[in-house]
């Protein structure tokens, strides 16, 4: 992985994503710089997933503007999707319980030495090959900060034997693999031990210092610098913002004919969304 400041700057405009029964999310407004660390914040059903698919091209915006890297939503999502990559995603990008952590690796080395290079890269030897996909895994192995000698195993330890962190580090690496410009993560807190939540934020937080843009929803946002971008339900509907840097903001009002105001519509419509982007 380089090291050098390399992360797309985010923004979005009264931005939003309907699914057949309902908004999933709207009214996204916020401004971030390369390097950012974008903590996305709300209760489950909120549309919290469905933003980050939408800011990574992987869904397609109903409502409003958004730009990653100067690449206008929905217009350039396949080129979004090239500088993007996703990592511990439910339904999308999740990780295999019967494969062990080096088939994982191995797997996703070969990917992106076969699809993410050049054709030059392609026609190196073999041992060169071999020696850089090494390299970029070490390289987003140590990123991730997962150390493979801890594991029980070691390489061979299967998926379903990783503790919580280790499978959202080993995640993250895989995602790093790629050498994206936005790296998105899901659910990064999710049933993390507060020593457990702090490490995780403490890996994205270096991942963004290191240059990289991080999207990561959570249930509570970290301590420290961090862009706070809040997606709210129905029955939550009205301004709110980030009191912590004050470059995010997101109101959420109602207008005539918008679903009830107790919530369920909108939790519908980010699971229509969401399958609709699973099925994709």
């Amino acid at each position: 992985m380089d090291s050098t400041p390399h992360g797309a700057a985010v923004t979005a405009a009264g931005f939003g994503v309907k699914g057949p029964r309902g908004w999933a999310f709207r009214n996204i407004d916020f401004t971030a710089g390369p390097g950012s660390l974008i903590a996305v914040q709300g209760p489950s059903g909120s549309g919290r997933t469905c933003l980050l698919l939408a800011l990574t091209g992987r869904m397609k915006s109903a409502a409003g503007t958004a730009e990653v890297d100067g690449l206008p939503l929905p217009k350039k999502k396949a080129a979004v999707r090239s500088v993007t990559a996703l990592a511990h995603v439910p339904g999308v990008a999740e990780l295999d319980p019967a494969f062990t952590v080096g088939e994982h690796l191995r797997e996703r080395a070969l990917l992106q030495g076969r699809f993410g290079g050049s054709l030059r890269a392609l026609l190196r030897p073999r041992q060169e090959r071999r020696a850089a996909a090494r390299a970029l895994v070490d390289a987003a192995l140590s990123a991730a900060g997962l150390d493979l000698e801890t594991l029980p195993k070691g390489i061979r330890t299967s998926v379903r034997d990783l503790e919580r962190l280790e499978a959202l580090r080993l995640s993250v690496a895989l995602a790093l693999i790629g050498g994206p410009r936005l790296l998105a993560v899901d659910d990064t807190d999710l049933k993390l031990s507060d020593d457990e939540r702090a490490a995780a934020w403490k890996m994205l937080h270096g991942l963004a210092a290191a240059g990289t843009t991080v999207l990561a929803v959570c249930s509570e946002p970290p301590e420290g610098d961090a862009d706070v971008v809040l997606v709210r339900t129905g029955s939550q509907s009205g301004p709110s913002g980030s009191d912590r840097t004050g470059s995010a903001d997101n109101t959420d009002s109602t207008p005539a004919g918008a679903p009830a105001a107790d919530g369920h519509d909108d939790e519908e419509g980010a699971a229509d969304a969401l399958a609709e982007t699973g099925r994709a």
